[in-house]
């Protein structure tokens, strides 16, 4: 398994490639702002063939590069249907007039890409020969998700903005609630084993065993 992360240029958002290894087809999660250029490297360095972009979730630090993407690959988006309108209209998730500059840049404007699909919770996805598990994980914004990918001998969640090393995502953006958050915590994330390695949006690698030990917003549930 090849899974390469790096931080976008804003808000040090994790972009993902991952693939079944060097030469395969891939898939690619949260492309951000400024993500493209190292992509392109990533994926001619190990020559991938990429096939999917997938989204944690609507947030603008997650899927600015988007469109590029997909359009530059001719490949499909995939986002839960609750935050499918972020695509193109980030300003209503960020409680922002529409319009208004993103990024300090004025005059930005966004569009879906051509092929959008949408994802429900226990959604069994499987791009480029793997076999990714949704699971719905509202919260930070109605829409989000985890994906949970077998590994070798281990599991990988990719967490988005839901769970961090030592923090989870922030509930007070449109769309977020703590309550939901807090059932997402305990009915999702908290049944996984120990072991299951946790690649977040932001932040370095977790477990599961050592959150549930020390996260302090994971210890009461």
């Amino acid at each position: 398994m090849l899974i390469q992360g790096f931080p976008a240029q804003v808000a040090g958002t994790n972009c993902f490639v991952v693939a079944s290894g060097p030469g395969e087809q891939c898939v690619i999660i949260d492309p951000g702002a400024g993500v493209t250029g190292q992509l392109d490297e990533i994926v001619a360095e190990h020559r991938l063939h990429p096939v999917a972009v997938v989204l944690t979730h609507g947030h603008l630090d997650h899927t600015f590069s988007v469109l590029p993407v997909c359009q530059a690959r001719d490949v499909p988006a995939y986002i839960h249907s609750s935050d499918r309108s972020a695509l193109a209209d980030p300003w209503t998730g960020l409680g922002l007039p529409y319009g208004a500059p993103l990024f300090g840049v004025p005059g930005l404007t966004f569009a879906e890409p051509d092929d959008v699909r949408e994802l429900a919770d226990k959604d069994g996805l499987t791009l480029a020969g793997m076999s990714f598990t949704v699971r719905h994980t509202p919260g930070h914004t109605a829409g989000s998700v985890v994906f949970a990918l077998p590994a070798d001998d281990q599991q990988v969640l990719f967490a988005g903005d839901v769970l961090f090393a030592g923090s989870i995502g922030r509930t007070d953006l449109p769309g977020g609630s703590m309550t939901d958050m807090t059932r997402s915590l305990r009915e999702v994330i908290l049944p996984m084993d120990d072991e299951v390695i946790v690649l977040p949006g932001h932040g370095g690698q977790t477990t599961i065993g050592h959150e549930r030990l020390t996260n302090p917003f994971l210890k009461d549930l």
